[in-house]
């Protein structure tokens, strides 16, 4: 009797502060709700007004949540090209991005984006809302568990930007699914994705399963079975959250065969193949003749873009091959791309050590932040497009290569592997390698070829790219996607 008593009492107990944690939380929930419901006619008019619009007027606010919006990258490609085309097809809807790009007015984004990408929006019908918490999901803010933390990071990140505006469909443009659950509770908005890259992968899982070592796994963590161990469960738990908050969003896109592979698994959904566009026609016009032994590599300076590797394969190269270096041929790598803060300068400051470090200083020249001209200038007078990052979700920049002529040389995965560098017609259309040692024979062969038979690869590299990954292409794809949304 006594032990049913006392079990009785602790049945109770426990009971009770269950519910006092339930109802806790309901309070918290209803109070951020509500919260955010509170702020939403008064920021739609106040934004109207902004842009010149009258109070009564009741357009329909298209959210892009893309806090590095000024970065420059082929995310951003995406972007603006996927905003002005809306604006295009859509006069009645007022695009907004949530940016974190706090020291960009809107005129100098604007400005920029022409300059970079070629591409002209409507001022009258963009506006911005500036996240002035991203620090919160900066490279580098969390050395451990990094995967995790940012997720949670972005969280509030996106409540920052929800409580400045609520816009009628929310449209993550940069792979943030841990806001979806947020901004679907909170607001009960549609809620649509352009996923670039799958946050985790069973690529991840099964690099990490094979103790192999890369920028996320580091060697101590790699050598140590414990912590492998460890790591395996912290990926699959995740995996699982992953899943959870990508089941929010009613319209998903993917942007190649590997990642709709990876998302239609985790996501429990079929999402759309819609490519990124690429400026073909304005590349097309770019000349096959008189192209000089240069390789061009465009790609931001980030960890996974691997230019490490890069360095690497140019000084075997020249260490493999001497007669390019030896030869009148004036050969040159030169590495193209935005840096978007301190992380990327020091990346860059180490990028320009190990190439001094390596004894190809001379060979090796940086454009940081390019402008939109000279990235074009250096795409039509290089023979050679280089990219080494593995498992590029699809990699924009190959694309690129192609339309302007230039033979890639691209990192044998993923994209690349899958949808680009692939036969057209019965002809190749490039080269794939997947180390220092296959990069720098495919390097060679590349920039061996006779004129005839680098107009020849180039050629069919360049209708290839022209066919299935224009700004058209893009264009068609993307808005039948999202008229189930706007209309």
């Amino acid at each position: 009797m006594i032990l049913t008593g006392m079990g009785a009492t602790a049945f109770m107990s426990f009971s009770f502060w269950i519910t006092l944690g339930l109802l806790s939380l309901s309070l918290i929930y209803t109070f951020f709700k509500l919260r955010v419901k509170n702020t939403i006619n008064k920021n739609r008019t106040r934004l109207l007004q902004s842009l010149g619009f009258s109070s009564q007027d009741d357009p329909v606010f298209l959210g892009f949540f893309h806090p590095y919006c000024d970065a420059g990258g082929g995310g951003e490609r995406v972007l603006w090209t996927a905003l002005r085309d809306v604006q295009r097809e859509f006069p009645e809807v007022i695009c907004v991005v949530y940016t974190g790009d706090t020291d960009a007015s809107r005129e100098q984004i604007i400005l920029k984006v022409k300059n970079r990408f070629n591409i002209d929006l409507n001022p009258r019908r963009l506006a911005f809302v500036y996240l002035t918490n991203r620090y919160l999901i900066e490279d580098g803010k969390f050395t451990r568990f990094t995967l995790l933390f940012q997720s949670l990071a972005s969280v509030l990140v996106a409540y920052n930007g929800l409580m400045q505006l609520v816009p009628d469909v929310y449209f993550d443009t940069m792979g943030y699914a841990f806001t979806f659950p947020l901004v679907h509770f909170l607001t009960g908005i549609k809620i649509a994705a352009y996923v670039h890259y799958p946050t985790i992968s069973a690529d991840m899982l099964q690099r990490v399963y094979e103790r192999r070592t890369a920028y996320n796994n580091g060697a101590a963590l790699a050598q140590s079975w414990f912590w492998t161990s460890g790591k395996l469960i912290y990926y699959r738990m995740f995996a699982k959250a992953y899943s959870f908050c990508g089941s929010f969003a009613e319209v998903v896109m993917v942007n190649s065969t590997w990642t709709k592979g990876h998302i239609d698994q985790l996501w429990h959904t079929d999402a759309d193949i819609v490519y990124p566009p690429c400026d073909t026609e304005r590349l097309n016009e770019l000349p096959l003749t008189n192209r000089k032994a240069m390789i061009v590599s465009v790609a931001q300076f980030r960890p996974e873009k691997d230019h490490e590797l890069q360095l690497n394969a140019m000084a075997r190269l020249v260490e493999k091959y001497p007669q390019w270096r030896n030869s009148d041929t004036a050969l040159e790598l030169v590495l193209i791309g935005s840096s978007r803060n301190a992380g990327d300068e020091q990346r860059i400051a180490r990028l320009k050590q190990q190439s001094q470090q390596l004894g190809i200083e001379d060979v090796v020249r940086f454009e940081v932040n390019a402008s939109f001209d000279l990235l074009v200038e250096s795409l039509g007078q290089g023979k050679v497009g280089l990219h080494t990052m593995w498992n590029e979700h699809f990699g924009i920049g190959v694309v690129e290569y192609q339309a302007a002529g230039l033979i890639p040389v691209a990192h044998n995965s993923a994209g690349p592997k899958m949808d680009i560098v692939v036969d057209y017609d019965g002809k190749p259309t490039g080269y794939l390698a997947d180390s220092v040692e296959s990069f720098a024979d495919k390097l060679h062969a590349a920039l061996s070829l006779s004129e005839q038979e680098y107009k020849v690869v180039a050629s069919n590299a360049r209708a290839s790219s022209s066919d299935r990954f224009s700004e058209l292409a893009f264009s068609v794809d993307l808005l039948r996607c999202l008229r189930r949304c706007l209309t």
